[in-house]
């Protein structure tokens, strides 16, 4: 299953009945973040909720190069002989 066909409507109800939260994540989970460290500390229960369903987010593609990769790719672009 990929990110995409994670059913994102109803997370939050779902997770209060899962889990004991505090009075601030209730708050959080009903009405929403106010702030930057209030939607980090959402996004913890998003994910945690995931773990507890079962849901995987898939791997990053790789998109690491090597030095070597690239100088190979800039030597097609040199001029040679030019002084």
């Amino acid at each position: 299953m990929t990110h995409t066909d994670v059913p994102h409507e109803g997370w939050r109800k779902e997770y209060l009945g899962m889990k004991i939260v505090s009075k601030s994540q209730k708050d959080l989970l009903e009405n929403g973040p106010k702030s930057l460290s209030q939607s980090w500390i959402l996004q913890a229960m998003y994910n945690d909720w995931k773990t507890m369903k079962g849901y995987k987010d898939p791997a990053p593609t790789d998109c690491q190069s090597s030095l070597k990769e690239w100088e190979k790719s800039v030597k097609k672009y040199q001029t040679r002989g030019t002084n």
